[in-house]
């Protein structure tokens, strides 16, 4: 596995002017609050999002979709689900039956997306072309499959046109698929990492169309709904970190000064055996499960270092700007405490079984996939795959069921897109060969650059889509519809 999702590329300057838009307006008491808040010790204690536990092979769960939300210990009109965000954590097992109650109590159209569960995409499963009109409830039911990785995951909205307004909004939260032959760690800790931007009276900022174009950044960036928590670990013991990158357009190139993490694996694909990483970079939609286990006291912080995601393709920036586009921000206070006589965890060495590896399999078939569009000027295009914007009455790709495919997948222009396939993991097989199988759900394709997959379409028949999980070109067009037959 390499240690990041993409080939390293060089940095480039992004466009600087039209960014955040109407959430420049952030100012006032809101934006005093927010200044105020920053510090270097923290703000609150660390705090997860309430748990939904299945029993006996059944998870039944009410998700609310409505606005009015504590976020950063202030009360706003941002979004959530049942007046949380993150909303509840669904805690599952493979094999498990899962019902979810979607009630809409929102002003437009909405759905339900499982991000990463390998479960069907039909009927009133993982079916991202369901509407569920404002003031209406649907159910959703899913069946973890028996052999389902355990991993963590995510949940959001996914009707199209309205996706990034819902998530930037605050509507999502977090999956956990448990499983056997799992770490035993002395804490097993969840961050869902989310951003957004708030006008002065606790509104989520709108966005203009130069905002979508780049892809919004929120100016208030939150692990579980809280701004730089105090994260307190024990030193000499183990935990498990879970942690979420939800932000609709921010990558985040993680780092705690002064530690190393024992990479699990990223999107729920387990590693044989875990991996010391210095850094870890997640696009939005990606997750990583990661060991942290601290030998020394002392104060540090948990941060997203910049990363460079690419232009408009104006050469430098409009008007002469040259900025990162995911700034570098610090996202938690970690103090180091004094640690136990004995930690509870136990040395594990991984599943220790090879991941799947179909680099040793037979492909069925060869696709291409093109991503365009974008620019600036004279030159400015819709976004989408091969010229084509999203038509969901078109079926883009159609696949057959027990093949194993390869995609390469190609980015004509000058920004990075993360691609997302929905319920079919990816292993990542160009354009540079890892020693161990790489699978994700999100695999960025730099600017200007490719990447090959491939795919194991095993089952689940039905409809689906892949997209740029950068969720305002999602919502812009750069989203095909695949079908399994």
């Amino acid at each position: 596995m390499t240690p990041d999702p993409r080939p390293p590329v060089s940095r480039r300057a992004v466009v600087a002017a039209g960014g955040l838009g109407a959430a420049a307006v952030a100012v006032g008491a809101w934006g005093t609050w927010q200044a105020v808040g920053r510090s270097s010790t923290g703000g609150a204690s660390f705090a997860e999002p309430p748990v939904s536990r299945s029993a006996d092979g059944l998870l039944e769960v009410v998700l609310e979709a409505a606005p009015g939300v504590t976020l950063a210990g202030r009360s706003t009109h941002a979004l959530g689900y049942n007046g949380h965000s993150p909303g509840p954590t669904l805690v599952v097992r493979p094999g498990d039956l899962v019902r979810v109650t979607l009630r809409n109590r929102l002003d437009q159209a909405t759905n339900l997306h499982t991000h990463g569960l390998h479960v069907s995409p039909a009927g009133k499963s993982d079916n991202v072309f369901r509407v569920v009109g404002p003031g209406t409830d649907a159910d959703y039911e899913y069946r973890i499959p028996d052999d389902h990785p355990a991993g963590t995951f995510w949940y959001h909205p996914h009707h199209h046109g309205t996706v990034t307004d819902q998530v930037f909004g605050g509507l999502l939260g977090a999956i956990i698929v448990t499983g056997p032959d799992q770490p035993v760690v002395d804490r097993d800790r969840l961050l869902v990492i989310s951003d957004t931007s708030l006008t002065s009276d606790g509104t989520v900022a709108a966005a203009d169309h130069m905002d979508a174009m780049l892809g919004r950044e929120g100016d208030l960036v939150l692990v579980n709904g809280l701004q730089q928590p105090r994260i307190e670990v024990a030193a000499g013991t183990t935990e498990r970190w879970r942690i979420v990158n939800t932000c609709v357009s921010r990558f985040l190139d993680l780092e705690i000064e002064g530690q190393t993490w024992q990479l699990l694996g990223y999107d729920g694909q387990a590693l044989r055996a875990p991996q010391e990483r210095d850094s870890l970079l997640l696009a939005p939609g990606n997750r990583v499960d990661v060991l942290v286990s601290p030998s020394a006291t002392g104060s540090t912080t948990l941060r997203s270092r910049s990363y460079d995601r690419g232009d408009m393709g104006m050469g430098g920036g409009m008007m002469g700007g040259k900025v990162d586009s995911s700034k570098d921000v610090t996202l938690a206070a970690v103090t180091i405490t004094p640690g136990p006589d004995a930690s509870r965890a136990v040395s594990w060495r991984g599943p220790g079984v090879p991941a799947r590896d179909l680099r040793r399999t037979s492909v069925d078939r060869s696709r291409q996939l093109t991503m365009t569009g974008g620019g600036m000027g004279m030159g400015m295009t819709e976004f989408g795959f091969g010229g084509r914007t999203f038509d969901p009455d078109r079926v883009d790709q159609k696949l057959r069921l027990g093949t194993v495919e390869e995609w390469t997948i190609t980015n004509t222009t000058t920004m990075d897109h993360p691609f997302h396939l929905h319920v079919w993991p990816m292993q990542i097989v160009g354009p540079e060969e890892s020693a161990e199988p790489d699978w994700r759900d999100v695999v960025i394709v730099p600017a200007n650059g490719q990447v090959t997959v491939r795919v194991d379409v095993r089952d689940h028949p039905g409809r689906t889509v892949y997209h740029c999980h950068i969720l305002d070109h999602e919502d812009l067009g750069m989203m095909g519809v695949v079908e399994a037959v």
